[in-house]
């Protein structure tokens, strides 16, 4: 079975930095070939794409608007991946999600992969950023 768990969400004041993990079980095989995404949902409104990663060489993709403040990182050997976010502002509260994209005949038909292209995700975990 398939599991992915965030962790390392809280409160945290404005400007302040957070770091959140996701640890993923079940894929333990093919983790070295994934990408690993996240995403936000703050209350009451849509799902924004934050970034992803891809295990086999680290490239990575981060939504324009969180450039120069988020930064996404793998580790392999303990089948995690992180999400370091600085300069937190009010708006980055929400819960943030990772999910996991399986290549399909070896590779992704985009990069970054549709979000249909993912198959599993974690239950979140709740940022809120203070003013």
């Amino acid at each position: 079975e398939v599991q992915l768990v965030e962790s390392g969400g809280g409160l945290v004041q404005t400007g302040g930095s957070l770091r959140l993990t996701c640890t993923i079980s079940g894929l333990e095989d093919k983790f070295d070939n994934l990408v690993i995404g996240w995403f936000r949902q703050a209350a009451g409104k849509e799902r924004e794409d934050v970034g992803c990663i891809k295990t086999r060489d680290s490239k990575t993709w981060i939504v324009d608007r969180l450039k120069g403040r988020v930064t996404i990182s793998t580790d392999n050997a303990k089948n995690t991946v992180s999400l370091q976010m600085n300069s937190l502002k009010p708006e980055d509260t929400g819960v943030y999600y990772c999910d996991v994209s399986e290549p399909i005949s070896g590779g992704w038909h985009y990069w970054p992969p549709a979000n249909w292209e993912f198959d599993y995700w974690g239950s979140g975990a709740q940022v809120t950023v203070s003013e």
